[in-house]
């Protein structure tokens, strides 16, 4: 079976459905638009989507009366920073921008890939952080920039 497109996404639905197959995917594979998977009962599938919209914990590749497939994202080890002021949240920032880093941001949390590198410079820093497995829904990429 080949995937196009997404059907939509189990947060959107009003109850859960019957019968639930996952694609495991790690979060990296989510900026993926062609690739083989499997789903934890050994059905193959292709992923080849046309839309520009990338992947998502949740989504759903296939859904009949009974069965459906979805996304569902494997946990990330990474640093959750934990800022205590506007000051050391622009340091750190900055810091890691230089890096190239990919972060995201929840709340008034900056979370990024765990690297012992950026882990010394929180200490280093004195930043308050934790090193987490966390699901993250999206994957983490970086922006596209030149220094010309």
């Amino acid at each position: 079976m080949i995937i196009e497109q997404i059907i939509g996404n189990v947060k959107e639905l009003e109850k859960a459905p019957h019968h639930v197959e996952r694609v495991y995917l790690r979060s990296d594979d989510l900026v993926k638009k062609i690739q083989r998977v499997k789903t934890d009962h050994g059905k193959e599938l292709g992923i080849r989507l046309k839309q520009g919209k990338e992947l998502e914990d949740g989504d759903i590749l296939y859904q009949d009366q009974k069965n459906s497939i979805i996304i569902s994202v494997l946990a990330d080890d990474v640093i959750v920073i934990k800022p205590t002021s506007i000051l050391q949240m622009g340091e750190i920032a900055h810091q890691l921008g230089n890096r190239h880093l990919p972060a995201q941001f929840e709340g008034n949390e900056m979370i990024v890939q765990y690297d012992y590198l950026v882990e010394r410079l929180l200490v280093e820093l004195e930043v308050p952080y934790t090193r987490e497995e966390r699901k993250m829904s999206k994957a983490f990429k970086h922006i596209g920039h030149s220094h010309d």
